[in-house]
């Protein structure tokens, strides 16, 4: 049975709003319901049973889902009914089995739907955990933000966490947290907005360490991380990084300066507690920026602020560290973009992105979505004829996008609209929804696949209309071969 950790699933099914609250509602006063989108990577139908665990609880509500070979689902947690139903006001976690290979991605739907609040934070699963896991970026009161977040036990029995706050620039935690005895499966949430003992404002990072409960035994353990605005409507998911994960050498598959508005930052988060890290970020147009990070710190790079950088830039980054190893988290801002996606260290010939939607039609009206993917070759050679495999959510393949060639360091883009003859064909212009699918329903998933022995990473922008203007949230594309 294979497994995959979900650390952020919050499902509130009753949100009592006014109409004059609602209106002034701001992504730290929002709540979500998860929707658990997943993909069956092999060509088998796979047998996948999610465990849900209420915070701190030892005991789990179990529901089982088929998913046809190479196809991909959503499972609303906030619609299950009868004995899958979750508890109202649900918050915990989930771990996912399966009886063959698959990747899931979570979207956090804000509540109620329609409200102000319409980007969808998203995060990944994980398939294994770590004694120690590094938040890049926690956040309470700085850019009107606050950040939240889970930590779940994926060891077989009760472990006890230890989370260190470091404040910017400084080598000494700011706070030190623990909690002890956590079930297995089971997660522990943090709002550092509400931690009196970060002072009335926190610009830093974290790091949680875990050990078997009452014992000095490493255990594993796994996080994610939610940013929400406390003046405006953006919210943003991302990651905790395993400390293993930590390298000299971290790839971004996009890099944007003023691109309409948008401009992508790093926060780039030192992991040594005694060693310096020397930073330098080189652009694929080959600008650079530098800094130096103390040990247990963290810093930002704004791709604005590289000199000589255009305005107008659309490209991919290198972020490269002497002395200690480095974990990085992209933000992108302005045009109403809130979006976060991590740094990877390694890349893929094949990668699985669980959730992928395209409409010709009705994202204008706010109604559907659009998936716009960023491919880059971290390769140290030209990756020739990428196939880009659109698949609806039976796993029939509908459509494929050849890219004829990826430089070193550079990026590719896709949507379903690049297949050739997407226009007029309802399965690739409404690609991953109801009029696309046999059946109705929601459901699309892409398969990116190089030549054997390429090394690509690819990061998944989705987007929807508000009345305000464009919104997005990203992730990352999950390698698998």
């Amino acid at each position: 049975m294979r497994r995959l950790r979900l650390a952020l699933v919050m499902s509130t099914l009753l949100l009592l709003l006014s109409v004059g609250l609602a209106s002034a509602q701001t992504g730290y006063q929002t709540q979500f319901q998860t929707a658990i989108t997943y993909q069956n990577i092999s060509n088998t139908n796979a047998v996948v049973t999610f465990s849900f665990y209420n915070e701190k609880t030892a005991s789990a509500v179990v529901v089982t889902r088929n998913l046809p070979a190479n196809a991909g689902a959503s499972l609303a947690v906030g619609s299950l009914t009868g004995s899958e139903a979750l508890p109202a006001n649900f918050l915990g976690s989930a771990i996912l089995g399966s009886s063959q290979p698959v990747v899931a991605t979570l979207v956090q739907l804000p509540q109620p739907s329609g409200g102000v609040v319409r980007n969808r934070p998203m995060s990944n699963g994980f398939s294994q955990g770590s004694p120690q896991v590094l938040l890049a970026t926690v956040l309470k009161g700085v850019f009107n933000t606050n950040s939240k977040f889970s930590i779940q036990n994926a060891s077989d029995g009760p472990v006890d966490i230890t989370v260190r706050f470091f404040r910017v620039g400084e080598t000494t935690p700011t706070h030190t947290a623990t909690e002890n005895n956590i079930p297995v499966g089971a997660a522990k949430y943090y709002d550092a907005g509400q931690i009196a003992n970060l002072g009335a404002s926190f610009d830093g990072s974290a790091v949680v360490s875990a050990k078997r409960a009452g014992t000095q035994t490493d255990a594993n353990i796994v996080g994610s991380v939610l940013e929400l605005q406390t003046n405006n409507v953006g919210v943003r998911a991302f990651e905790g990084v395993p400390n293993t994960a930590a390298a000299n050498t971290v790839y971004m598959a996009t890099a944007l300066c003023g691109l309409g508005g948008q401009t992508t930052a790093y926060a780039v988060q030192n992991t040594s507690s005694s060693q310096a890290a020397q930073v330098t970020v080189t652009y694929s147009n080959g600008l650079t920026q530098q800094g130096n990070i103390s040990a247990g710190g963290k810093q930002s790079f704004n791709t604005c602020n590289a000199a000589g950088m255009p305005q107008g830039f659309s490209g991919a980054a290198t972020i490269t560290s002497t002395g200690a190893p480095i974990v990085v988290i992209a933000k992108v801002g302005g045009a109403n973009r809130f979006t976060a996606f991590l740094g990877e260290t390694s890349g893929s010939s094949k990668l699985a992105l669980p959730y992928v939607r395209w409409s010709e039609t009705k994202f204008a009206t706010g109604q559907y979505q659009r998936a716009s993917i960023a491919i880059q070759n971290i390769g140290s050679s030209t990756v020739n004829n990428v196939q880009v495999k659109y698949l609806n959510k039976n796993g029939q393949q509908v459509g494929v996008h050849t890219i004829a060639s990826i430089a070193p360091g550079a990026k590719a883009n896709s949507n379903a609209m690049s297949v050739p003859g997407a226009a007029g064909n309802v399965q690739l212009s409404e690609f991953g929804h109801p009029e696309a699918n046999p059946g109705g329903g929601f459901g699309g998933a892409v398969i990116v696949e190089g030549p054997a022995g390429s090394q690509l990473i690819a990061v998944v922008r989705i987007a929807s209309t508000t009345p305000t203007g464009v919104v997005a949230e990203d992730y990352n594309g999950i390698g698998i071969q």
